[in-house]
């Protein structure tokens, strides 16, 4: 039976380097310090949850089938599972503020291209958004 490698230390928490490979075939062993890929360092809960969301190709409405779980909970695995990957999950209002600047940007270019702006008035309006 094969086990999952612990991630974190049980004295400190920190993160687990690995320091050993071995092959089972011929006995070969390596030793140094070596990094597991990213997603060997997900707790089994969110690796689980990836597998699925793969599997059901990104579709939200699948994943809610397959795990028979509400919209909000699938959301709320998929943020946890970002920032388990070191990403940032936008919250509401920065993704407001991103709509406003968008439509700022737009609207400064607009005026650009209807000639009410120069395009260095314009450039100077953008880089203050």
């Amino acid at each position: 039976m094969k086990y999952k490698a612990p991630s974190k230390c049980p004295v400190c928490g920190e993160k687990l380097s690995i320091t050993k490979l071995g092959c089972h075939k011929c006995s070969t062993s390596i030793e140094g310090v070596f990094e597991p890929c990213e997603f060997c360092r997900l707790p089994e809960e969110e690796l689980s949850f990836l597998k699925i969301f793969i599997k059901c190709r990104g579709s939200i409405k699948d994943v809610e089938k397959e795990m028979g779980i509400s919209y909000p909970t699938v959301r709320g695995k998929l943020d946890s599972l970002i920032r388990s990957l070191g990403y940032e999950v936008p919250t509401k209002e920065t993704e407001k503020e991103n709509e406003e600047k968008k439509a700022a940007r737009n609207e400064i270019l607009d005026k650009l291209s209807n000639g009410e702006l120069t395009p260095k008035e314009a450039t100077e309006k953008i880089k203050n958004l």
